[in-house]
């Protein structure tokens, strides 16, 4: 073993190659490669450079590409598919080169610059099935563009594919892509963008990713920490529609254009801004724009110590809020925002935390460390007390608890103080009722709790996503639905995750195993050390009588988790016997028992 690290990333992969290729070179070989090499010159390579393609390799007839996004590489190969069309209208039939092409979205393996795996696989098998002039994409790809792209898509249901062990949904994307007059860059590619989201009633704003000016790039975190709290802040002003942090952050570290985003998020506002912190002071800069004209309506800037930072985020929120609707300015603003802590460290040990959380489930013991040293320092911080039980929810839930016993009895500790210190704060009371709920609590008063915070922030989207996942686990499993969309208004960009994720849980346990489906194997690409979406796609397979495929993933599930079939008693009657027949039908009845 040389021990080199194996470079993996999550790629759109698109392959076409040219239908009939051996019979039109039989046919003209000269004059095949010629025509060829003008097509890439003119037409090919062009719209790959414009939609940020990476072309991979080339075969005599086939081209291999990688793309940034799902988005992107539909775009390009509808633009491709577009200009050979016009150009084959004037060619005779038998002459015409026509493209199949295959688009995909997966984990690729990168070697010197050559991608490999599944993912490349189903690209290259989906192009095999193309029809000359055809796109046929996977169900992973049909479903992140859908709605940003004005396209038509065909659903051939699941193909057996070669080489490839489980059958794939497979979707045809049309003929057309809208109207030429809407939507288009001047070459007639199709706009890379989401269809325009309505406004809500209510004013609405996104607040995007600050940039972190300190020259640190450790400090990014408090960047981030900072455009939590300031859209927190404007979130509990009812009157205002706040689009969700894990949207907004979907923009992180992209040009920003002002209005793709109101379009996209489906607001009329957008707050930009940095983070400047340095001996212990801290500089906030931001500015208010009017997404649909691009019109900048306030630019300030805060400054003031460390000390003083809560003041300076709540500065921030209350001109905000101020400019967009003055008449209510004075009314809304004067409410007082509960301070975190006043232990400044603990502070920035929650706001590392808090990241950390929100990036992937396998940093959820990092985390868990930091926020306990928060609590040391500050035992009445009721958001870190409330975070910390979440933590230990999670640990036990991913088969990562050293001792469930004893994180289960300190994670409802954690819960109820973070309760009696911070009972009005919404975040405190969804972290603390999802902890709870899982740990024995009753779970309709937990509910209870969750819609409190929902009544005192009506925008927390997060907050909607944990109470649909209280209400699965209640049986109530339209109104988890109902409030699992209703967040993902809230954060139109959270394509999987969380929210995805209650969306599947609800369907699965209403017997709708074809809707779960596909959620559930998104959810798996989107974090592949969570074991609970294995679990649930598993026993849904399962019950659709594909036992090869729910082995394969029970397989995959020992990988990352040291039980199969886990105690999962928060369930209601008929949802757990649904959920553990189906589990141990997948294990093979291998006598692994709760």
């Amino acid at each position: 073993m040389s021990g080199e690290r194996v470079e993996r990333r999550l790629a759109a992969i698109l392959a076409a190659d040219v239908a009939g290729y051996s019979r039109l070179m039989g046919h003209d070989e000269a004059g095949t490669l010629a025509r060829l090499k003008a097509l890439r010159r003119e037409l090919i390579d062009p719209k790959i450079a414009e939609h940020k393609g990476r072309i991979v390799k080339t075969t005599g007839d086939g081209i291999l590409i990688e793309f940034p996004s799902v988005v992107e590489a539909v775009a390009c190969a509808v633009a491709v598919q577009q200009g050979m069309a016009r150009h084959n209208a004037a060619v005779p039939q038998d002459q015409r080169i026509e493209f199949r092409v295959g688009i995909n979205s997966g984990d690729v393996i990168v070697e010197d610059g050559d991608i490999h795996g599944d993912g490349v696989n189903i690209a290259a098998r989906l192009e095999a099935i193309a029809e000359a002039g055809g796109i046929c994409v996977s169900a992973m790809v049909h479903d992140q563009v859908r709605g940003r792209l004005d396209c038509a898509f065909e659903d051939t249901g699941e193909q057996s594919l070669k080489n490839i062990a489980r059958p794939v949904r497979v979707y045809r994307v049309g003929a057309t892509i809208g109207p030429p007059a809407s939507g288009r860059h001047a070459g007639g590619t199709p706009a890379v963008q989401s269809a325009a989201l309505p406004l809500p009633d209510k004013p609405s704003i996104a607040v995007l990713p600050f940039q972190n000016m300190s020259g640190d790039p450790e400090q990014e975190y408090f960047a981030d920490g900072m455009v939590e709290e300031i859209t927190t802040a404007l979130s509990r002003i009812r009157w205002l529609f706040v689009i969700a942090r894990n949207s907004t952050f979907t923009y992180k570290e992209q040009a920003i254009d002002v209005k793709r985003v109101g379009r996209e998020l489906g607001v009329r506002y957008v707050l930009e801004g940095s983070v400047r912190k340095a001996a212990g002071r801290v500089r906030i800069s931001a500015q208010l724009v009017e997404a649909e004209t691009g019109a900048h309506l306030w630019a300030d800037r805060f400054d003031g110590s460390l000390e003083d930072v809560f003041e300076l985020q709540d500065n921030v929120a209350s001109s905000v809020a101020g400019v967009i609707e003055p008449a209510l300015m004075a009314a809304e603003t004067t409410f007082s925002y509960n301070r975190p802590t006043n232990d400044l460290t603990a502070y920035d040990l929650y706001l590392r935390a808090q990241a950390m959380v929100l990036s992937s489930s396998q940093h959820i013991p990092e985390a868990l460390r930091l926020l306990e040293q928060a609590i040391a320092r500050d035992p009445r911080y009721g958001p870190a007390l409330a975070w910390a039980a979440y933590c230990y929810f999670r640990l036990i839930l991913h088969d990562r608890s050293a001792d469930g016993d004893a994180d289960r009895l300190r994670g409802t500790d954690c819960a109820r103080r973070a309760l009696e210190f911070a009972g009005d704060d919404p975040g405190v009371l969804a972290n603390a009722a999802i902890a709870l709920g899982y740990f024995g609590e009753d779970i309709g008063a937990m509910i209870a709790l969750v819609d409190r915070a929902l009544t005192l922030n009506p925008n927390y989207a997060r907050g909607w996503q944990l109470s649909g996942t209280l209400r699965t686990w209640a049986g109530q499993h339209d109104i988890a639905i109902e409030h699992a969309e209703i967040s993902m208004r809230l954060s139109p960009r959270a394509r999987v995750g969380a929210t995805q994720f209650t969306l599947a849980l609800a369907h699965f346990y209403s017997r709708r195993f074809d809707e779960a489906l596909p959620i559930l194997l998104l959810a798996i690409q989107d974090d592949p050390s969570y074991p609970e979406p294995y679990r649930v796609l598993a026993a849904c397979y399962a019950h659709m009588g594909r036992l090869g495929d729910a082995r394969e993933v029970v397989a995959r599930l020992r990988a990352v988790a040291s039980v199969v079939i886990p105690n999962h008693n928060f369930l209601t009657r008929p949802d757990l016997e649904l959920f553990l027949s189906g589990l141990r039908l997948a294990a093979g009845e291998s006598g692994e028992r709760p």
